[in-house]
Order: structure tokens, then sequence, then C-alpha cells
């Protein structure tokens, strides 16, 4: 039974080795430096909100692993940044650049509201209220013609 034991605790504690842990030799403290930056910076596509650093997916992985490659070439960070962005795009960066595409994201909705008042503010003063809404649709019986004047004395005789 204790040989049991003994050998379910060391199962238990051999799960641990599975933990991803980076054993990553930089040539300098500045290439460490800037490698934590990076993984810091770049986003996990398939996580989404969290950082490289701190996924455990395996595309961040990968892409941990390739920022290693590319310091250990010689890239700068920015050299980095724009690899990672032509291949995932610039939703790897949590700091996406002024672009069309993302000027219209900001603008439409804006615009959007502004018209919406617009038109409420406009239909609001189209639309007659109280007193010249009730005279609007009633016509005033001095202004009738000669067959609305028969047709409205039949109708208060109470003929029709």
């Amino acid at each position: 039974m204790q040989k049991i034991m003994i050998f379910l605790t060391a199962l238990l504690l051999s799960c641990s080795v599975f933990a991803a842990i980076d054993a990553l030799n930089f040539q300098s403290a500045r290439q460490e430096e800037d490698y934590h930056t990076l993984t810091q910076e770049l986003r996990c596509p398939q996580c989404q909100n969290n950082n490289i650093a701190d996924s455990n997916a395996q595309i961040a992985v990968d892409m941990r692993a390739k920022v290693f490659e590319l310091l250990q070439e010689g890239k700068t960070k920015r050299d980095v940044v724009d690899y990672m962005v032509e291949r995932y795009g610039h939703f790897v960066t949590y700091n996406p650049p002024l672009t069309p595409a993302t000027l219209l994201l900001w603008i439409l909705p804006c615009a959007f509201v502004v018209s919406g008042a617009w038109f409420v503010m406009r239909r609001k003063k189209a639309r007659p209220t109280g007193k010249t809404a009730q005279q609007s649709a009633v016509k005033n019986p001095e202004n009738l013609d000669d067959s609305e004047r028969r047709r409205l004395q039949s109708i208060l005789n109470g003929k029709e």
C-alpha cells in the first residue's frame, strides 16, 4: 500500500513537468530585456486578450520561439514586431496603427449617432404639436368650397 502511495505521489508531482518554462540563453542582458518586452507587447492570436508571455497556447509558444530566434539573428524590436504583424496582422499588437480601416471603425459610429440625432430633430420639427395639430387636422368652415359645405350640412342634419 505504501508503494502505491509513493507511486501516486510521484505521478502527481511529475505532472508539473509539463508546465512551460522557457530556458533561453541570451547573448546579452539587453537582448533578454527586449525579449521580455516583446513577449509582453505581442498579443496571442488564439487567446486574444493574453500576451504571448502569459499564454500557453501552441501558437504563443511558437511566437515566443520566433521572437527569440529573430533576436538571436540580431533583429531589432521594430523588425520583430513588423515580422509578427506581417505574419499575423495588426491584431497581434495592442496598439494598432491608424489606417483607413481603423479610422472608419472610429468615424462610422459617430456619424450614425449624429445622423440619427439630426433625423430625430428634423422629424420633431416637422410634426405639429398642440393646437396647431388640431387646427391642421380640421378645416376651417369658412374656407370650404360649395360641395364641402353641402356635405357638411347634410352630415350635421343627419341625412348621411
